[in-house]
This record gives C-alpha cells, structure tokens and sequence, in this order.
C-alpha cells in the first residue's frame, strides 16, 4: 500500500504542464531561452485560445514561438517583441490584454454578471423573509373542522 501510495505521489508531482517547445527550436543562448519561454507564456495561441503559445501543439503557435525567438535574437527586448507579435495579432494573442476601448466588455462582463445577479438575489431573500415573518392565514370553519375530525380518527380524507 505504501509503494502504491508513493507511486501515486511521484506520479503527480511529474504530471505538470507539458511545454511545446521542442528541443530544435530552443536557442543556444539559456537567457534568451528563458527570455523567449517568459514571453511565450504570456502569448495566446490563436487556435487553441486557452493555451500560451509555449503549452499549444498547434502549427500556428510553433511559428509564433519562431518569431518570437527571431525577434530576441536579432536584439529586440522583450516590450518590442510583444509590441511586435500584438502589431500583427492585435490584443487578443496576449492572455492578459490591456484595458482600453477595446477590451473594457472582457474586463467588466463578470460585474455586469454578478451586479444584477446579487441584486437579484437580495431581493428574492428580502421577500422570502417578508413571506416567512408574515401572520399565517386563518383557516376557514370548513378546514378547522376537517382538521378535527382528523385529528380524532386519525384518517386522512
């Protein structure tokens, strides 16, 4: 049992993300490799939209992981490359766009869901109490003895 256990743990503990990168396209330099793989993990992959560029599989991101190392080696910082791939992209290849015009829907879609929905949710638990704190009504003469007579036999009509 402990052998499993320890399998077990060994095993999640490899089992973190993948990177795409493959060896051949990895630079000789080790900082402009750690460069490129920083400023690979703020990019989208177009096609697979929820990946960065260093996770995704895709052909698209492997160019894009390519420009991005061209771009480092012919001297750019790490600004100008950005600057480069969203002059080609636009903001929507980065995974953390800015906030402008553009982009101020993305940014406030959770308060424009979450404003209403709170509301909402006072209000119906504000009436609920109202409901609950509210007198019983009476029962009818029918109903109060209907009520009796179960009450003495016990049977339900």
């Amino acid at each position: 049992m402990r052998r499993l256990v320890l399998g077990l743990v060994c095993a999640l503990l490899m089992a973190g993300p993948a990177a795409a990168v493959l060896p051949e396209e990895q630079l000789a330099d080790p900082v402009l490799e750690a460069r490129a793989r920083e400023i690979s993990q703020e990019l989208r992959c177009v096609v697979c939209q929820n990946q960065s560029i260093d996770d995704s599989d895709a052909p698209l991101a492997a160019d894009l992981r390519a420009i991005v190392r061209e771009r480092l080696t012919a001297g750019d910082t790490n600004e100008e490359v950005m600057a480069y791939v969203v002059a080609r992209y636009g903001n929507f290849v980065l995974l953390k766009p800015p906030l402008d015009m553009q982009t101020i829907l993305l940014w406030s879609a959770p308060l424009l869901v979450l404003i209403p929905g709170g509301l909402g949710l006072a209000l119906y638990l504000r009436r609920r109490g109202r409901a609950s704190a509210a007198e019983p009504t009476p029962l009818t003469a029918e109903e109060q003895r209907t009520l009796a007579d179960i009450l003495k036999t016990g049977d339900a009509p």
